[in-house]
């Protein structure tokens, strides 16, 4: 039996019963991610809002708007995405021109991401993750039904490297090397189980480490960054702070917390902590207990999802469900990673919990995708 069967028995083989417990699983966290933004944000949105609920209400706002965008992804036969799924990687590809023009794209914080719709921020680079994957897996997919075998030559692959390099250079010059990374590994594992040769994956692994390496030494705040995660005493009081202040919030709770709301390192220690920061958050309220609540929520989520994806005999579909699941999985590590000093501080979403507008509608219309597609 291989690995993947064992893990379809795990997660169960009946579709009804994985769509219960997906949409049960995504519910839990944003429910708990809908508790945790206000318990985070209410002493910041006091202070700088004049509503201590501000944040809470636009996460509630969201949350519905992601659910009906759910819907509508349940809603849409597969066979759409199929088909047109390249000419919705055009149009993102667009936008993404379009937020790099000035007086068009919005620019915060040095960088120029969002477009402003009705006085709504939309963030293009998270639709580009997901027509990326669509755009990818309808491609190998094909190539796959034309061999009528795993696919093991790579060079028929260049179609998707060229659309990736383009919408890498694109959201790298906004800039943003978080998302061209997300994507870049997504669209690793959505190769891996298209069944290339191990060594052609090896291969584009050794020639992406070194590009990745010269994007990161050739800004100054990424290369601070790296410092501080090496050694975030050395500057605690800037390049170090985030990761020593969310240290402090996790050491804090022990093994039960805190309380709900009764954290200490929201009220203006810990920065951003609505927002990347809030897995810390939760284990100075909710304690050691309250973090591997998170952890298997996440857990299982993501077995339930790899297991079905990887029985779907449709290689399109297949492909589909472990790219949307891949997403999932790496921005979680990542966002993890960073709460706990693991990797360098990187602006990304634990998804489902954080604040956020775009990334969590995104999401929740991915997901709707993904049932769909089981």
């Amino acid at each position: 039996m291989s690995w993947s069967q064992r893990l379809w028995r795990i997660s169960g083989t009946d579709s009804d019963l994985f769509r219960k417990r997906i949409l049960g699983t995504v519910f839990a966290l944003l429910g708990v991610g809908i508790v945790m933004v206000y318990s985070s944000s209410f002493a910041y949105a006091q202070a700088y809002n004049g509503d201590p609920a501000f944040y809470f209400k636009r996460q509630l706002a969201f949350s519905l708007l992601g659910i009906l965008a759910m819907l509508l992804g349940y809603k849409i036969p597969i066979d759409f995405w199929r088909r047109y799924g390249k000419w919705g990687m055009l149009v993102v590809l667009g936008l993404l021109g379009l937020v790099l023009v000035p007086g068009i794209g919005k620019q915060v914080g040095g960088a120029r991401r969002w477009l402003s719709l009705g006085g709504i921020n939309f963030q293009p680079s998270e639709l580009a993750k997901l027509f990326l994957l669509m755009y990818s897996a309808d491609l190998f997919s094909r190539k796959m039904e034309e061999k009528n075998s795993l696919l093991v030559d790579i060079r028929e692959m260049f179609p998707v490297f060229i659309v990736f390099g383009v919408m890498a250079g694109l959201v790298l010059l906004e800039p943003d090397l978080g998302t061209t990374v997300v994507c870049a590994g997504a669209l690793f594992c959505l190769m891996w189980t298209a069944g290339f040769r191990l060594s052609h994956l090896i291969s584009l692994l050794l020639i992406s480490l070194p590009v990745v390496s010269i994007l990161v030494l050739s800004a100054g705040y990424r290369r601070k960054r790296i410092l501080a995660f090496l050694n975030p005493w050395a500057d605690p009081r800037d390049a170090g702070y985030q990761i020593i202040q969310s240290q402090i919030a996790l050491g804090a709770g022990g093994l039960v917390g805190r309380g709900l709301g009764q954290g200490l390192q929201k009220l203006f220690y810990l920065p951003a902590s609505h927002t990347d920061f809030i897995f810390a958050v939760i284990g100075e309220e909710l304690g050691l207990l309250g973090t591997f609540l998170v952890l298997a929520l996440f857990f299982y989520l993501f077995v339930q999802g790899f297991g079905a994806g990887l029985q779907q005999r449709d290689p399109f579909r297949k492909l589909l469900i472990v790219g949307i699941m891949s997403l999932f999985a790496i921005e979680t590590i990542i966002n993890l990673g960073v709460n706990l000093g693991m990797l360098p501080p990187k602006g990304l979403p634990l998804p489902f919990v954080s604040y956020g507008g775009t990334a969590q509608v995104v999401n929740l219309f991915a997901v709707g995708v993904l049932l769909r597609a089981i």
